[in-house]
């Protein structure tokens, strides 16, 4: 059986110059895109990151290195004479994990960290994804002077906040005839760090995430609402699966701010809902001689920012790529 030929089916003028032109369009974007990749991974610039990398590695480097010194040996020498002196000990972690009152201990501080950071990194997330797609697909009244409103609270410092929002709690709000948080002491519930921590979140959340969802196309939108999607279901099954890599990006930011904040914790969480990082700063003594404790306390601390970076860094880089180019 013979093998089928191929058939040369005759081409005009025309068609042959547009195949011309499409090839050369082609060749050109090839060439633009070698341009570009030849001038982001020149050697100057992986020398360059190469050399930001070390020079950003050593300070952590050498926390790690002291954490396991003796404390005399943190005290009076560098990290570098390790090599010099060379010894190691266990002694800094163990103090750690078993400083503490007779309220809190590093254990029960980690945990707490935990209670607080989750909670108010999915808090804002939700309200700010639902006000963000309110703002950019939702007519109402006054909705250009309200975005500008949430986008000026960026400028507004924490510090002014901590002392009236202190006073709303410790005073109370009425909603109709009933007062919540009314006779609630200002410390000592996971709830008023949660709703702290959502309040200032809240406009850098709405703000970044409605860049994101504004980019949408708008046929998507349309098409959706002749097919008699109501809002709800625009926002599940379009907005959300869309803007997935936002989500992720400021989650991760949230999550970090959250987990390392201090400033809130010591006005806010006090008592058994104390988090790491004030146990801490509490660990190193009243006069700070301790100090040499915070190199241990450090790693000890840092472990699940690092967990939750690795794990979402995927969805971390896309976010940051996402609406960067388009097309």
């Amino acid at each position: 059986m013979s093998a089928v030929q191929p058939i040369d089916l005759p081409v005009d003028k025309s068609t042959k110059k547009q195949l011309r032109s499409g090839e050369r369009a082609i060749e050109r974007d090839e060439t633009v895109t070698k341009r570009t990749k030849r001038r982001l991974t020149s050697r100057g610039a992986t020398v360059a990151a190469l050399i930001i990398a070390v020079i950003w590695t050593i300070p952590t480097f050498g926390l790690l290195i002291s954490s396991f010194r003796e404390r005399n040996d943190i005290q009076t020498s560098g990290w570098w004479t390790i090599f010099e002196n060379w010894g190691f000990t266990l002694d800094n972690y163990v103090e750690v994990l078993g400083s503490g009152n007779s309220s809190v201990t590093i254990a029960s501080s980690f945990v707490n960290s935990i209670a607080i950071t989750i909670p108010a990194t999915l808090i804002p997330l939700v309200i700010a994804a639902l006000a963000a797609y309110a703002f950019a697909w939702i007519d109402f009244k006054g909705k250009d002077w309200l975005f500008i409103g949430v986008f000026a609270l960026q400028i507004v410092p924490i510090q002014m906040a901590l002392v009236p929002l202190l006073s709303l709690f410790s005073r109370g709000v009425a909603v109709g005839d009933d007062w919540i948080f009314s006779g609630v002491p200002s410390n000592g519930t996971f709830s008023q760090v949660w709703i702290a921590h959502t309040i200032f979140a809240l406009p850098l959340a709405i703000f970044l995430l409605h860049n994101f969802v504004s980019e949408i196309p708008r046929e998507v939108i349309e098409a959706a609402r002749v097919d008699g999607a109501g809002h709800g279901q625009i926002f599940f099954r379009i907005i959300l699966p869309l803007t997935m890599p936002a989500l992720a990006s400021f989650a991760i930011f949230q999550f970090l701010w959250v987990w390392n904040d201090l400033l809130v914790a010591l006005i806010f969480a006090d008592g058994g809902v104390a988090p790491i990082t004030k146990l801490l700063a509490e660990i190193t003594g009243s006069r700070g001689q301790d100090w040499y404790l915070l190199t241990a306390g450090a790693f000890v601390a840092i472990i699940v920012p690092l967990i939750v970076f690795f794990a979402l860094q995927r969805f971390f880089v896309r976010g940051l790529l996402a609406g960067s180019t388009k097309g």
